[in-house]
């Protein structure tokens, strides 16, 4: 099975200004593409799960967001770098009624997993909410919220939730240990070499 880095979209990705839709609202946050194509070269596929309630209001279309998603898409590969799936939850409770898809709701993570066979406890949720983490803990995922208000959720946090300021700093959480245990088992390897020659 394969392990994925699910992610927020609006506030994780790209900043969020409110019901982001179209092309020219889209602002890459810092250091975000350059995160993404390392945590690809790790092995992760990358998924966005998102919450989308301004479909249920009428200020979008499904089509208006599968055209920016194709634009990102294409930003993104321009970039050497991709998104294998996009998945959103369309629904608001008190238009729509409720549903097992809004964060903090686990379904896009449970759709996402058995569409592309991911792992869910070696996979990490990533977003700028509470509701974000809740929904990656409850589908059994290791959890990161980032932004600047992740510190002062932090002491409210579930158990095992880790704080970062933004993407490229969950990377490096979710990154470095694995970094460290190659750097180890290279290291070892030079030296029985060494000792064999």
């Amino acid at each position: 099975m394969k392990r994925a880095i699910f992610l927020d979209r609006d506030g994780t990705l790209n900043k969020d200004s409110g019901y982001v839709h179209r092309k020219e609202d889209w602002i890459w946050l810092p250091g975000v593409l350059q995160a993404l194509r390392r945590f690809r070269a790790a092995g992760y596929l990358l998924v966005v799960v998102s919450n989308q309630s301004g479909l249920a209001r009428g200020m979008f279309t499904q089509e208006d967001l599968a055209t920016l998603e194709a634009w990102v898409t294409t930003q993104m590969e321009e970039k050497n770098v991709g998104i294998d799936a996009w998945y959103y939850c369309p629904h608001l409770p008190e238009i729509t009624g409720p549903c097992s898809c809004r964060k903090p709701e686990p379904g896009l993570l449970l759709h996402a997993a058995r569409d592309l066979d991911i792992d869910l406890a070696r996979s990490w949720m990533v977003g700028d909410s509470l509701r974000d983490v809740q929904a990656g803990l409850a589908a059994g995922c290791q959890c990161v919220l980032v932004g600047p208000t992740g510190r002062e959720k932090a002491p409210s946090l579930p158990a095992g939730v880790v704080v970062a300021a933004h993407l490229p700093a969950a990377e490096a959480h979710i990154l470095g240990p694995e970094l460290h245990r190659m750097r180890v088992v290279r290291q070892a390897r030079t030296q029985a070499e060494d000792s064999n020659s």
